[in-house]
């Protein structure tokens, strides 16, 4: 596990995991909300992300989290793990009840998350099982038929992966 791409919806814990995996791997790790969007929520152009994408991937370990599909391809044919958090939308709302409740709204340097709940994000997440995940699985198996794929569908199992990653790398569990 030297490159690690995390996708999965919105409030499914890929910032999270990201940073666990990042701390027991001693992996840098990058959270593409925080390469996408300034200080202000301003997005980049897209060709300034594609670039900065292909720079990031062009490293020889990394953990990066985030969606973006119309890039996912850079990171799919680049790593050599692809965690998939394929978790219910129910349990991503309450997870981004929860942040919401710890946050209080706007952006966060140190959970590098910003806090904006719309209806139009809240309704991506809600069809993101029914929409996005075949549009997932199949740039996955276009793109990364090398990688090891790893679904994840609860928090337990994330917990599992977690433990099981530390344990192969002589440390204790996140």
């Amino acid at each position: 596990m030297d490159r690690i791409a995390i996708i999965g919806s919105g409030g499914s814990g890929k910032t999270t995991i990201a940073r666990q995996l990042g701390q027991i791997l001693d992996v840098p790790v990058t959270h593409l909300d925080a390469v996408y969007y300034d200080a202000s929520w301003n997005p980049l152009p897209t060709s300034t992300f594609t670039a900065r994408q292909r720079e990031l991937v062009a490293a020889p370990q990394w953990v990066i989290d985030g969606n973006y599909a119309s890039t996912l391809a850079i990171r799919l044919a680049a790593a050599d793990t692809v965690i998939f958090l394929d978790v219910p939308p129910a349990v991503c709302l309450w997870n981004i009840g929860q942040r919401r409740r710890r946050h209080r709204g706007g952006q966060h340097q140190t959970s590098v998350v910003y806090d904006r709940i719309t209806w139009q994000f809240l309704r991506y997440v809600l069809r993101s099982r029914r929409a996005t995940r075949p549009r997932v699985r199949q740039l996955i198996a276009d793109h990364a038929a090398h990688a090891t794929v790893i679904e994840v569908r609860s928090r337990r199992s994330a917990c599992r992966l977690l433990a099981a990653v530390a344990h192969g790398h002589g440390r204790r569990g996140p």
